[in-house]
């Protein structure tokens, strides 16, 4: 416990020096607690804050500090260094916040060049006073931290000058109580603040009324003999009343008796104190019961935290008689295990009532019509239980704006019978109870803040008509599946829902609530799924300013793929996700594919193209299985003619006789085929093995399917090889009507290329066969030409 109070400390330490500090960019160093017996020697030049306390160093040198020149902190507390010469910090002439509290310091060496802000050198072995003649030079110096065992007023005189904002004056556990009364009354500063020896009776004559002081604070006040031989505590307070300044008063760490305890109330009751705080009462005896004096108080708040007593026999009803008639407007009494506060006796001049941390039930101020000006109570963490009885509290409290019955156990089981609160309430806060979803049946009508986090809330019911001036609802760690829309919450401005069961909240949450100005929706378990693809799109949308903790604090939590994805990075189609929109985009589809398909199979055959890709395919597969040495065989035919079995006699009897006694080649499939192969494999064969592929056209090619077979694989083989082999012969003119559709391939060859068109008169034979030899010659020349370059 002790290491996390050090830590604590230092912590805090920490952030006043960076408060105070009004630098842009600090460097940090924290070397705490590591058991260290030097100061580090691989600190970074760049040092502005060094931490090294609650280490064992026991020696401080200018080489271990002076390459720090930036060095502005250095926090050497809970050490073991005894000996200090300020020269060391010569070098590092930024020094402003030096703690060298909780040391074994017993002398110090003075140097006169530095100035320093906040010097803390309390809680060590000082004799006298540590205030060298130099400290006088620290101008800047707002905060001088000092212990000693004895008090001489002469050492304080080198700073009398300086106006220090603050002083803390330990006197060491040896500390002989031989002192100057007048010994603190140069010290020149505002708040000062004094630890008397612990486990020693206060015996101290002190005169505690420093001039300049207007916070007083004292801690270690044991004052436990019989009431009549403690009184040197009373009567340093009695010198109080000298300083007209004096405003607050702290006392800490007090051990007394009740008599005295009420004495010290009363003493400081007449005095010119406003703020009077006291903490950490350990209370012995009885007390005698007696009148309070509350007349000509100057006091406005007074607050008492963590009172003890080892007697509770006595009338408690004494004490909270003495407390609820108190004439003042703010006070606090908590951690007192008080079990009861009486209803003041007259109308209560109560403004602000803490009574946090103790064991009240819920009969505290039941039918109590005196409070009628309390603004602020507050009832943490207590012994309350029934909301009803709550409500009939603050019934007759007229001016109460602001309640506070957090931590406790309360609950609400009614059908939002008696439930008449005060009509001033509010803000309200009632988390950390067992409250259910029946609560929302019984609100103040005027809410503006409710806090509801840490119940049993599950669903906050729709309609709720009760809510209409509420601007901040917290509902944070309950068990809420959904954002709760705007409404009849038309004036919400703050929302605070994490930490719930959230896992499809609602896509139109930010429509319906235009007016949010901030919202904390994160650590929900959120399902990553379609039905949270639009309230994801609307968050990107949403200012950072407004959604708090985003995007860090919102992940996926389902489905397991998704599980710890932030939201921002989870993204989903618009066509996955719209189960009509995707059937329709099939369904359009589907039916797009069905027309192309249907329009390729009736006007362009697709289904005859198909079968003949896939016999080409797999004949040139063949091709490539077949040995080298067969490949390159060199053409066997000149020509290879295509033509219908109407159309034969012609062949055979002009065509033939007319090409081959020019020896000229002619494949023909009736004697060429290779018996055993498919017809289809022939015709690939025989217009590969042929320099050119002669069509003979007529309306009997048009009709016959083989010889459509054979003028595709040879216009196919016209753009394979990259040459000029086909011959059209027009035997009989073809109408383009009569030419079907699917023989688009026929349609183009007959614009595009130009053919040989047979003659009907015999005398324009001879220039017909003339012209196709020459054809046949002139091309059979190029490819001679062509095969002989390559070769060489």
């Amino acid at each position: 416990m002790t290491n996390i109070f050090h830590f604590i400390i230092i912590f805090t330490l920490i952030l006043e020096i960076r408060a105070q500090l009004s630098y842009e960019s600090e460097f940090l160093v924290d070397r705490s607690n590591r058991g260290l017996t030097n100061v580090p020697k691989d600190l970074p030049l760049q040092t502005t804050i060094l931490n090294t306390s609650q280490n064992s160093i026991s020696e401080l040198q200018t080489s271990d500090i002076s390459s720090l020149a930036k060095l502005r902190t250095l926090i050497l507390s809970y050490n073991r260094i005894q000996h200090l010469n300020i020269s060391v910090f010569k070098f590092n002439q930024k020094l402003e916040y030096l703690d060298l509290s909780h040391n074994e310091l017993g002398k110090i060496s003075c140097y006169s060049t530095v100035n320093f802000k906040h010097l803390d050198l309390s809680f060590n072995a000082f004799d006298a006073l540590p205030i060298c003649q130099e400290f006088g030079n620290m101008s800047q110096l707002k905060f001088l931290g000092l212990s000693a065992t004895q008090l001489e007023k002469s050492r304080v005189l080198p700073i009398a000058h300086l106006n220090i904002s603050k002083v803390l004056l330990v006197l060491g556990d040896f500390y002989g109580g031989k002192e100057d009364p007048q010994s603190l009354q140069d010290f020149n500063t505002e708040s000062l603040h004094i630890v008397f020896p612990t486990k020693k009776e206060f015996h101290f004559i002190l005169d505690l009324s420093v001039r300049s002081v207007v916070s007083l604070e004292l801690s270690n006040i044991k004052c436990v003999l019989d009431d009549n031989e403690c009184s040197y505590f009373p009567n340093a307070l009695t010198k109080l009343q000298m300083n007209p300044r004096l405003t607050n008063l702290t006392l800490n760490n007090i051990e007394t008796t009740w008599n005295s305890f009420i004495g010290i109330l009363q003493l400081v009751w007449n005095t010119t104190i406003e703020y009077f705080s006291i903490s950490n009462v350990k209370l012995q005896g009885q007390l005698n019961s007696g009148d309070f004096n509350y007349s000509g108080t100057s006091i406005k708040a007074l607050s008492i935290h963590q009172v003890v007593s080892d007697v509770f026999s006595f009338p408690q009803s004494h004490i909270y008689k003495i407390f609820s008639n108190m004439n003042i407007e703010y006070f606090t009494v908590s951690g007192t295990r008080m079990i009861h506060m009486l209803c003041p006796s007259q109308i209560s001049p109560f403004l602000y009532l803490d009574l946090s941390n103790n064991l009240l039930t819920d009969t505290v101020f039941e039918s109590c019509g005196s409070l009628t000006d309390l603004e602020t109570l507050t009832l943490q963490r207590n012994q309350l239980k029934e909301l009803a009885k709550i409500v009939t509290m603050t019934k007759e409290m007229k001016s109460l704006q602001q309640l506070d019955i957090s931590q406790n156990s309360v609950r609400y089981n009614e059908n939002g019978r008696n439930c008449s609160w005060t009509k001033s309430l509010l803000r309200l806060n009632m988390s950390s109870n067992i409250l259910t979803d029946s609560v929302f049946r019984c609100l103040p009508p005027r809410i503006k803040v409710l806090d509801l986090h840490k119940n049993r809330i599950s669903s906050i019911p729709k309609g709720i008509t009760c809510l209409e001036a509420l601007q901040e609802l917290n509902v944070a760690f309950n068990s809420l599946t959904d954002l709760p829309g705007c409404g009849t919450l038309s004036s919400l401005l703050v929302l605070i829902i994490d930490h719930n069961s959230v896992s499809h909240p609602s896509v139109d949450f930010f429509q319906s609530c235009q007016k949010i100005r901030s919202i904390k929706a994160g650590n929900n378990p959120f399902q990553c799924t379609c039905e949270l693809r639009e309230f994801v799109k609307n968050l990107g949308q949403v200012s950072s300013e407004v959604l708090e903790g985003w995007p860090d604090s919102y992940k996926c939590d389902y489905p397991e793929s998704y599980k710890g994805t932030p939201l921002k990075d989870f993204h989903v189609s618009q066509l996955s996700c719209n189960t009509a929109l995707l059937i329709t985009t099939i369904g359009a589809i589907v039916l797009v594919l069905a027309v192309t398909v249907t329009f390729l199979c009736i006007y362009l055959d697709l289904p005859w193209y198909l079968r003949m890709a896939n016999q080409w395919t797999q004949t040139r597969s063949q091709a490539r299985n077949t040995p080298l040495e067969e490949l390159q065989k060199t053409l066997q035919f000149h020509a290879f003619v295509s033509y219908s079995g109407h159309d034969s006699n012609w062949v055979k009897n002009e065509l033939l006789p007319n090409l081959e006694k020019e020896n000229i080649q002619i494949c023909l499939h009736e004697r060429n085929f290779v018996p055993g192969k498919s017809i289809v494999e022939n015709i690939i064969n025989c217009i590969e093995k042929s320099y050119k592929s002669i069509f003979v056209l007529s309306p009997n090619f048009v009709q016959s399917e083989w010889c459509h077979y054979e003028l595709y694989f040879a216009h196919h083989n016209l753009f394979h090889e990259g040459s000029n082999n086909l011959i059209l012969i027009l035997l009989e003119p073809i109408p383009q009507y009569s030419i079907p559709s699917s023989y688009h391939k026929l349609k183009t060859l007959m614009v595009r290329r130009t053919y040989l068109e047979w003659p009907k008169e015999k005398s324009k034979h001879g220039l017909f066969w003339a012209n196709l030899r020459a054809a046949i010659n002139i091309k059979l020349m190029e490819q001679a030409k062509k095969i002989d370059h390559t070769q060489s």
